[in-house]
């Protein structure tokens, strides 16, 4: 009877242990990626990569390579956790995360760095708490994220159609909404990579599910910041 009752216990121990070492793990690729992109943006401004990229007509034409090779490499990276090993998942990420901040280092140009860095605290308040819903909340947040997935579709066909019209209202409409499908796709997503723990078969699985959990929050945590920026920060 001891031993029935005392392994449940044990189990549910080493579950609990083993699920916050997985989350510490998705954190601090996140976290490690987020520190990436700021070293590649200030590299980029900072050094004759920036006269490389952008001209004072805009972006030059390995300008607009660098632009679209994150978006490339979502899809990369998509097949590389499908059919890849541990160690190329991770390279595909720290790839991107560094080509993210090639591609964003003109925004240092447009904010002041005290508002940037008051959004930036902001919007890691946000992020954390909403995280933290995700990771504690009994509830299934499956119908809120798909809800939110398709306001996301929206938004950026509504952006598109919005280049052509340059309607202000819009813009500042849809940053708005951005800031509430990316606040709900944190918890969405942090809930959903946390049931994919239960479900990782080896090390490599493993790691590759973290990794994969890692580029879903950042780009949650970077689109936050960005409607945010637009919607908070201080132009120069």
């Amino acid at each position: 009877m001891e031993i029935k009752s005392y392994t449940p216990a044990v189990e549910r121990t080493n579950i609990d242990q083993g699920l916050r070492s997985y989350m510490l793990k998705v954190y601090n690729y996140m976290a490690g990626g987020l520190c990436l992109t700021a070293l590649a943006a200030w590299g980029t401004l900072n050094t004759p990569l920036f006269n490389l990229f952008f001209s004072k007509t805009g972006l030059t034409g390995f300008g607009w390579l660098v632009f679209l090779a994150p978006l490339l490499m979502v899809f990369l990276f998509n097949w590389v956790v499908a059919r890849g090993t541990a160690a190329q998942t991770q390279a595909v990420f720290w790839g991107f995360a560094a080509l993210m901040g090639a591609s964003l280092a003109p925004i240092m140009l447009i904010y002041t760095a005290s508002s940037m860095t008051r959004v930036f605290l902001i919007t890691a308040g946000t992020f954390g708490a909403m995280s933290l819903y995700g990771y504690t909340t009994k509830r299934d947040l499956t119908s809120m994220g798909s809800f939110m997935i398709m306001g996301l579709w929206g938004v950026i066909i509504a952006s598109i159609v919005n280049i052509f019209l340059k309607s202000p209202a819009m813009y500042w409409a849809l940053s708005y909404i951005s800031v509430a499908i990316f606040v709900g796709l944190t918890a969405f997503d942090t809930q959903t990579i946390r049931n994919l723990y239960f479900a990782s078969d080896d090390e490599s699985t493993y790691t590759k599910k973290a990794v994969a959990g890692a580029l879903s929050l950042y780009m949650d945590f970077i689109n936050l910041f960005l409607n945010l920026l637009r919607i908070m920060g201080d132009r120069r």
